[in-house]
């Protein structure tokens, strides 16, 4: 999510392409940077990880559904690689996320 953030905060011309596609154009673009960096923040602290990962699911299955049903999987020719993304940063997140479940789950079992 932090490597997207430099082309969305600089008004970089596939993004301002990306969110004019998607009728977004500059809010969608400067408000779902500003989710990801609070995400991304979040995920670095450790003890607020598990927020990051939700909020980090949340975005990332909006931009699959956004691929699937408005943009299409290959963008502006970028041979599918903002869906990848998406996908990878989606599955990250949830394997944080259940990790971290897990070993809330066994901290209540010591107890």
């Amino acid at each position: 999510m932090l490597q997207t953030l430099f082309f969305k905060f600089t008004a970089a011309p596939q993004s301002i392409a990306l969110f004019t596609e998607l009728g977004a154009e500059p809010y969608g673009r400067i408000g779902s940077g500003i989710v990801e960096l609070v995400a991304s923040i979040l995920l670095l602290i450790s003890n607020k990880s598990v927020y990051g990962a939700i909020l980090g699911i949340g975005i990332m299955i909006a931009a699959i559904l956004s691929h699937l049903f408005i943009l299409n999987i290959n963008f502006n020719d970028d041979g599918g690689i903002l869906f990848i993304l998406a996908l990878i940063t989606f599955s990250c997140c949830t394997f944080l996320l259940f990790d971290e479940i897990k070993k809330f789950n066994s901290y209540k079992k010591l107890k």
